[in-house]
């Protein structure tokens, strides 16, 4: 890495919030991935700063939320890596309105939003990710989705340029925004909700928390759902159905409690991870004719 990029990221951003070679399984629930050339960890204020300053020197660089939906390659990421967390976290409720930064977790802010009587997130309590990669892949469950209480989105373009969009102009779909091809970083969410019961709130929480742990591998490190659910089928019940519960590669498994999840049973490399999911991907097609689509994203080197 540059050392006049260093010392003038550092005069940007505080010392303590920069990490060199940090390693990114510490910043996946995969828990896998090699080390990032150079991890920070911005305020809002700070971020178009370094934007604008990775673009100067022609340094690549790559937005990540808490990791929860990203397989990182073993031989690391060469660059910066965004990590919108903590200090990009600000929740903040006026009525029937939530605010929150990008980089505040889901679960805080469904929480926040039950702790203010108010209806609409239950879906969203158990997602693990913050709140700015769940409106980039439209996240939901349990017949939620983003789209349904977003009502305009702050970003920010490569340019440092920041711009308001209406939830429309997101172009939400299954899985799915405009966000990552128009390179747009979201700073900022504002969602609707409408007033409720707290304790009926807090109850439909606590039964979907319940739901996830009976059905899902909580247990093991993972991205949540591996697979995108193609139209008219479920991928962990094509996958059941192929003969593929507990496959395993490596350290990689296919969970044997549910399908639709690869987990890190032990030990895995990401390496393991990729190739499970194009054994799966590859067995599937022949199986069914039905072509799986990854839903976690891949990031850096293999």
């Amino acid at each position: 890495m540059n050392n006049e990029f260093l010392n003038e990221l550092r005069k940007k951003i505080g010392a303590e919030f920069i990490f060199e070679k940090e390693p990114m399984k510490q910043h996946t629930t995969f828990r896998v991935g090699g080390p990032a050339d150079v991890l920070v960890t911005p305020s809002a204020e700070e971020l178009p700063e370094i934007v604008t300053l990775c673009r100067t020197f022609e340094v690549p660089y790559y937005i990540v939320g808490n990791g929860s939906n990203l397989l990182v390659g073993d031989k690391g990421i060469r660059g910066v890596v965004i990590a919108m967390t903590n200090r990009m976290g600000d929740i903040v409720c006026d009525g029937e309105t939530i605010t929150a930064e990008a980089g505040a977790s889901l679960g805080r802010v469904a929480a926040k939003a039950a702790e203010e009587g108010l209806t609409g997130m239950e879906f969203a309590a158990g997602i693990p990710g913050t709140v700015g990669g769940a409106v980039v892949m439209n996240a939901g469950a349990y017949g939620g989705e983003m789209k349904d209480i977003i009502t305009s989105v702050l970003v920010m373009d490569e340019f440092g340029e920041k711009k308001e969009l209406s939830v429309e102009e997101l172009d939400l779909s299954y899985r799915h925004s405009c966000l990552p091809e128009k390179r747009y970083m979201i700073l900022q969410i504002t969602m609707q909700l409408q007033k409720g019961c707290a304790d009926e709130i807090r109850a439909k929480m606590a039964e979907l928390r319940e739901l996830r742990i009976t059905k899902q591998p909580l247990e093991y490190p993972s991205a949540g759902s591996t697979f995108k659910r193609p139209e008219g089928y479920f991928a962990g019940k094509l996958i059941m159905d192929a003969g593929l519960r507990g496959f395993q590669v490596g350290g990689a498994q296919v969970a044997e409690k549910h399908c639709g999840f690869v987990i890190n049973k032990d030990h895995a490399t990401a390496m393991d991870i990729c190739q499970l999911m194009q054994e799966v991907t590859a067995k599937v097609e022949a199986e069914f004719g039905v072509t799986l689509e990854p839903e976690v994203k891949m990031l850096g080197e293999f």
